[in-house]
């Protein structure tokens, strides 16, 4: 089992950022791919930014240029810098992990959710 503790989250005026983490227990290194999901009300969840064992990383095209993913492993902390925050990126962000090499769409572990809003 992993646990997963979202913190970080906020009010914001457009334009400015917010750094979302993540922190992890249990059987981190079971762990593959780790990410971060958002869900805004009467959507579905989007996969927003996602990091591989590896170190790979991946965005959605929304975020792309604005959003930076990162861990500290001696940590076992997952971080989410996000800039150049507007308006739609006004959701509940959640923190995810996976035993499987990606986690695109989905994930075996969740946490609780922090919520961001973004005021224009």
């Amino acid at each position: 089992q992993v646990q997963l503790v979202e913190s970080g989250g906020g009010s914001v005026q457009s334009g400015g950022s917010l750094r979302l983490s993540c922190a992890a227990s249990g059987y981190t290194t079971s762990t593959n791919c780790m990410g971060w999901f958002r869900q805004a009300p009467g959507t579905g969840r989007e996969g927003v930014a996602r990091i591989t064992r590896d170190g790979k990383t991946y965005y959605a095209d929304s975020v792309k240029g604005r959003f930076t993913i990162s861990q500290d492993n001696s940590k076992n902390t997952l971080y989410l810098q996000m800039n150049s925050l507007k308006p739609e990126d006004t959701a509940m962000y959640y923190c995810a992990a996976s035993h499987w090499s990606t986690c695109q769409y989905d994930a075996d572990y969740w946490g609780q959710g922090t919520q961001v809003t973004v005021s224009s």
